[in-house]
């Protein structure tokens, strides 16, 4: 079995071609293994891979001093001017405070002078409470939480393991994170689409929240596990038909009422920029994740794929961030076109698609270099904001 681009790409070949790679910019930081929900759609616990019930629940004391030096000597080698350093788990708050404390003061510490870094906490929200958001602000912690529209919708899929809801929890750690006192803290929200709500309701639901951005994802699945409602020998749309229905809400607002990257996102790369965000457009992908045992591995929902689909063998107790840049997989997200596949190489929208979220592309057979499985949803929801957009930009 040829699994691309772990066989298939010759790194080496790449920098013989003039190929440089690009430095890491994000650093995901995995605090904790374990969550205090079970999300039926979880990639980490729910889907192709459990390689977290051999993880240590927790990142060592040993192994957070290492993280953060590995990233202070990858900042200094390349004068990298500005990152972002993302706190994540499972659920990261459930690492304590001392955690949170020991990684923001290492950081500010040890950073190259003028180097700007963003530091943020991914939660589920349940165990954000005042106390825990008095921590966030003494060290500038933003917070980005994860909520799935309406409270019944919410609570369909992000339930406690007894199947308890969990919405009452995070819409009250929602109504503190937008208090006066910490609203400069709040980052955003993350929903799953569900092609089985209303779009404009749920939208709405978050909007409530007045956060400042909102980011939706599609659910993870590939060729060989599809997901939900996308069959992939189907032309049908479900996940393209709502996103459309939420971009003409959100675009035909009389004033932007917040940020939604995804869209924000497509409408840069149809009018010729570049993307920021790695779930659209060519862009090389500058992340890397440290697991909670100091293992480097690729970005996390990557373990959607198969067992071990995000690991890189590496690890910051004996390797530098820069040997990863040279590892196959990392390599094939940052470069651009001549990762995709034949079908997305004759594309018209290959440049604004970018193939698709990349863990979306995996079949069992030949790996990554495929179409995403959601290839007909993102051909709806582009070419819909693109004639939006043009069309706006003919009467203007």
């Amino acid at each position: 079995m040829t699994q691309w681009p772990i066989t298939g790409l010759d790194v080496d070949e790449l920098t013989s071609h003039g190929w440089t790679p690009v430095p890491f910019q994000q650093f995901i930081l995995k605090l904790h293994s374990r969550c205090n929900l079970s999300c039926d759609y979880c990639y980490l616990y729910n889907l192709a891979d459990d390689g977290w019930r051999t993880l240590p629940r927790v990142m060592s004391p040993e192994t957070v001093s290492l993280s953060c030096q590995r990233i202070v000597e990858h900042v200094t080698t390349h004068r990298i001017g500005r990152i972002e350093v993302i706190l994540h788990g499972g659920e990261p708050l459930l690492a304590g405070p001392a955690v949170l404390t020991d990684i923001a003061t290492t950081l500010a510490r040890d950073l190259p002078t003028g180097t700007e870094f963003d530091l943020l906490v991914q939660t589920n929200g349940v165990l954000l409470d005042e106390t825990v958001l008095r921590l966030l602000r003494t060290h500038g912690i933003r917070v980005g939480i994860s909520v799935d529209g309406e409270p019944d919708d919410h609570d369909r899929r992000r339930r406690h393991a007894d199947g308890r809801g969990s919405y009452a929890e995070i819409s009250e750690a929602l109504r503190l994170l937008g208090s006066r006192t910490y609203r400069h803290l709040f980052a955003g929200l993350l929903c799953v689409v569900d092609p089985d709500t209303d779009p404009v309701r749920t939208y709405e639901s978050l909007l409530s929240f007045a956060p400042p951005r909102i980011n939706f994802l599609l659910p993870h699945g590939n060729w060989s596990v599809p997901p939900p409602r996308r069959s992939p020998d189907s032309g049908d749309t479900p996940y393209g038909d709502w996103l459309v229905a939420t971009f003409d809400r959100w675009y035909d607002a009389p004033s932007q009422e917040t940020e939604v990257r995804l869209f924000a996102e497509i409408i840069n790369l149809v009018l010729g920029g570049q993307s920021r965000t790695e779930s659209v457009g060519l862009s090389p992908v500058a992340l890397i994740a440290i697991n909670t045992d100091g293992a480097l591995e690729q970005v996390d929902t990557l373990r959607s794929a198969y067992d071990g689909a995000a690991a890189t063998g590496l690890a910051v107790t004996s390797n530098s961030l820069d040997d990863a840049l040279r590892h196959p997989a990392i390599a094939a997200r940052q470069i651009g076109a001549a990762a995709l596949g034949e079908v997305c190489q004759r594309c018209d929208l290959r440049t604004v698609c970018g193939g698709g979220h990349y863990p979306h592309r995996y079949r069992a057979d030949n790996g990554f270099r495929n179409a995403s499985v959601y290839c007909p949803d993102l051909s709806r929801l582009i070419r819909h904001i693109d004639a939006r957009v043009r069309v706006d930009l003919g009467t203007r």
